[in-house]
């Protein structure tokens, strides 16, 4: 047998990984069918919920009533209890319209669409995260952090000079991907906290970096080498964003951006696209996060600047700001940075209440 194993004919292997990506991409396919399908039945049982008590002038008994009759029926099932049928009537009643459920709410998880109904109440909001949720794949304590930190109000709110050093169409998805500000509250720092400690701390939790940078962010390193005119320079942190196709490099500082920020930046990305750039990349783009920033001092420094550069604040959870139990149950500067940090979540997904 491992004799017959071991005659592998020409182009097999290339066969065997195409076989394997068919059938993830099938069980991928299988997997939103089933979701879709789930989706649709709590919408339409909701729905029916609605048009009945609207009509007929039901009462609330009559889930209970339905609750215990499809228990009753579906044993051993999940998703008929009563908190799930009122979940079922709350989320017809927020998605009227059966084309968004189909486009939209009908590729995510029961658990997601519960975040979304209990934590938001503008449609448009709730329609914003539900699209995003889509496009980015957020597990439902992804989505609770990302409602909670209100990305929908930091999202492309970066200041740029985009408009001006990157041609229009990836002018705006550069602006899209950036925030303002960032938030780093998965970290517990104190007040006086320095840059290196900073980075360490962000490179100790890159996993949570990478989530808050968004989606296509691919970390490359941390003060990353740059050898110009026999001089060692360094970035802090370098990405490559696959929509963009290009490098990103980021400069952390402790205090308030000072104009100088942004020459050095510039810096950094001639070095960057002249010596590390390949050629089908697009040209490398900075950001420069900062503790403050005054809009006009970043405007006038980035008006004369070429290189595409943007300028947001970041937020972190100050150690020194909280109440002392609860900052001695967060993890310090130096066990972050010896990866003695808190654990990840467990992801919550669950269609019972």
């Amino acid at each position: 047998m491992t004799d017959h194993l071991a005659e592998i004919p020409g182009g097999y292997s290339d066969w065997l990984a195409e076989v394997k990506a068919r059938i993830r991409e099938a069980r991928l396919r299988a997997s939103l069918s089933v979701n879709a399908e789930l989706i649709g039945l709590y919408w339409r049982i909701g729905h029916d919920i609605l048009s009945r008590q609207g009509r007929h002038g039901w009462g609330a008994k009559v889930v209970d009533r339905l609750a215990a009759d499809l228990r009753a029926e579906f044993e051993g099932a999940r998703g008929f209890s009563r908190a799930n049928l009122l979940y079922m009537r709350s989320f017809a009643e927020a998605w009227p319209d059966p084309s968004i459920v189909q486009r939209v709410v009908g590729r995510i998880p029961w658990g997601q669409n519960i975040e979304l109904l209990t934590k938001l109440k503008d449609p448009a909001i709730r329609l914003w995260y539900a699209e995003a949720t889509v496009e980015h794949g957020w597990s439902r304590p992804v989505l609770a952090a990302q409602i909670q930190t209100r990305l929908h109000e930091r999202q492309g709110q970066a200041i740029t000079n985009f408009s001006r050093a990157l041609p229009p169409a990836e002018s705006d998805l550069a602006q899209k991907i950036l925030k303002d500000p960032y938030q780093f509250d998965f970290l517990s720092l104190a007040e006086n906290v320095r840059e290196r400690d900073l980075e360490h701390a962000l490179v100790t939790r890159v996993k949570d970096l990478l989530l808050e940078m968004g989606k296509g962010f691919t970390f490359i390193g941390s003060q990353h080498h740059l050898e110009i005119g026999g001089q060692d320079w360094y970035v802090d942190l370098l990405f490559y964003h696959r929509r963009l196709r290009c490098l990103i490099a980021v400069d952390l500082k402790i205090g308030a951006f000072r104009p100088e920020h942004a020459g050095k930046m510039n810096f950094y990305l001639a070095a960057l696209d002249d010596r590390e750039r390949e050629p089908e990349d697009n040209p490398s783009i900075g950001l420069i996060l900062c503790r403050e920033r005054n809009r006009v001092v970043v405007e006038y420094a980035l008006r004369s600047v070429s290189s595409p550069i943007g300028v947001a604040e970041y937020k972190l959870l100050l150690a020194d700001a909280l109440p002392a139990a609860l900052a001695a149950a967060l993890p310090t500067a130096e066990e972050i940075e010896s990866g003695m940090a808190l654990p990840d979540d467990d992801e919550i997904d669950s269609y019972d209440t």
